[in-house]
């Protein structure tokens, strides 16, 4: 290629000739194509997922080796940045969405809230306030209300999207700590089995370490509502001022859901914001079965949901609700000069004082696009789907000679272990067995499974939450984990 060759290219991608003539700007046609380009590395790496491994991973000097350096001077052909993202960056993560992925808390995102994404990025929205974002505002305040009447919350409750339960927990407990008017000595209460965001968000609003109080479960991993009694009678006999009680709507590990109408029972009567943790199992609702788990949920001051796993939605999608939505305005309304011209009165409402953002993605677009899209009986089948396999997994486990279930299946965690009914083996050769058998399934099988650990119990852990996951996908998986429990036994 000689020089005026290169020097066209160069206009060609920086799209010289443009209105605003910007260097970074491409013309509309390489623009398409590029777009289509990904679109179908997309679509085709979707498609042969299920034949994969739930996982792939490198050693950080192998990619530091590839990415590490000073950025390009010159551009490069965007065809091959973008094959190279496609490639070498991207597949090189837990495949949160495969089919067989029951690790952690996966997810499954609809095709509609990806291109919900990639045109609100495009579109450039800012969601902080009203005047610059009235139509993305009203979405979120429309998608906010679908949320508040699952949860069965009253007129007069809402709130706004955030990035997930971390940022959700925090806006909670600065609504609390502010609605309990600021306390010195102030105190937060939650299970052992409580997710690490809140021990988190308890620290980042001021609560000293012993102000932390972490409340012992029961047999069922469930908060001990004679401890937390216990706990705050104490605390207020002492001159410590209980601000906050966080309950699980599925923990983390195990999916137990705390006693929430005695939570709520007790916070009423004590005067206590009770904070729902529900970012994993709070979509239960829309069913009829988890509607009657989570009885009480309604009562609590704040809820927190992930849409971005048991609603099928990209990453981010975390939402916080209140019952009374002037208690995150009151927390969080401050004035700002240079955002005066923002204020459009009472009913326009500026999302950035309703929690710690002020610039902010427009998150409701993928979840309002996506119900549009599939109609609220495709998502109510894809919640319930995740239970029924639960529950079909559990029975296996309770079948099966080789495996000890650990706790009884809530919504969709199964909590289990090698152990067989054959053998006389001690706490510590069964760890061994089944630290054993986790590896070998990351290693040598295309499923990926966690682990957590019940009181001192280490338990192997099957998250079932993809709507595209099969009964033979749950099977097939632990009767991998039977075989290579018996292999590891022989070694």
């Amino acid at each position: 290629m000689d020089q005026e060759d290169k020097k066209a290219d160069t206009r060609k991608v920086s799209g010289e000739g443009a209105a605003a003539g910007s260097d970074l700007q491409m013309m509309p046609e390489q623009m398409l194509d590029l777009a289509q380009k990904a679109a179908r590395l997309v679509v085709e790496r979707m498609e042969t997922l299920p034949q994969e491994g739930a996982w792939e991973g490198e050693f950080k000097e192998e990619l530091a080796d590839q990415f590490m350096g000073d950025p390009p001077e010159a551009g490069r052909p965007p065809e091959e940045v973008l094959e190279q993202a496609a490639r070498k960056i991207l597949p090189i993560a837990t495949r949160l969405d495969h089919p067989r992925c029951f690790a952690f808390i996966p997810t499954s995102p609809t095709w509609p809230g990806v291109l919900a994404d990639f045109m609100a990025a495009a579109y450039t929205i800012n969601t902080a306030t009203w005047l610059t974002s009235s139509g993305p505002s009203q979405v979120e305040l429309a998608v906010i209300d679908w949320f508040r009447r699952w949860l069965g919350y009253p007129e007069g409750a809402g709130g706004l999207l955030t990035s997930g339960g971390s940022a959700a927990s925090v806006n909670a407990l600065v609504a609390a700590r502010e609605h309990a008017g600021n306390p010195e000595r102030a105190a937060v209460y939650m299970s052992d089995q409580s997710h690490s965001a809140h021990v988190r968000a308890a620290r980042i609003i001021g609560i000293r370490p012993e102000g932390i109080r972490m409340i012992a479960s029961d047999a069922y991993y469930r908060l001990d509502m004679e401890a937390l009694v216990r706990a705050v009678a104490q605390d207020r006999e002492q001159g410590i001022n209980p601000i906050a009680i966080c309950a699980n709507a599925g923990a983390a590990s195990t999916g137990a859901i705390d006693p929430l109408e005695a939570m709520a029972e007790f916070c009423e009567k004590e005067g206590i914001w009770l904070h729902v943790d529900a970012a994993y199992g709070g979509f239960a609702v829309v069913t009829r079965e988890g509607k009657q788990r989570l009885r009480g949920i309604e009562r609590a001051d704040s809820v927190g949901l992930d849409a971005h796993k048991w609603f099928f939605q990209p990453y981010e999608a975390g939402s916080l609700l209140v019952k009374d939505i002037r208690t995150l305005e009151r927390a969080f309304g401050v004035h700002h000069d240079v955002l005066q011209d923002t204020i459009w009165g009472a009913n326009h409402p500026n999302f950035s004082d309703r929690g710690l953002q002020l610039s902010r993605s427009f998150r409701a677009l993928k979840i309002w696009m996506s119900v549009q899209t599939f109609g609220m009986a495709a998502f109510r089948s894809a919640v319930s789907k995740g239970m029924e396999l639960a529950s079909r997994a559990e029975q296996f486990v309770r079948e099966s000679p080789d495996l000890e279930l650990l706790n009884p299946v809530s919504l969709s965690i199964v909590c289990f272990r090698v152990n067989p009914a054959d053998a006389e083996l001690d706490e510590d050769a069964l760890e061994k067995i089944n630290r054993t058998v986790l590896a070998e399934v990351f290693w040598d099988d295309r499923a990926l499974m966690s682990s957590t650990t019940l009181g001192k119990t280490f338990s192997l852990r099957l998250c079932i939450l993809n709507h595209t996951t099969s009964w033979e996908d749950v099977q097939e998986t632990l009767e991998t984990i039977v075989r290579f429990g018996k292999e590891a036994r022989g070694k």
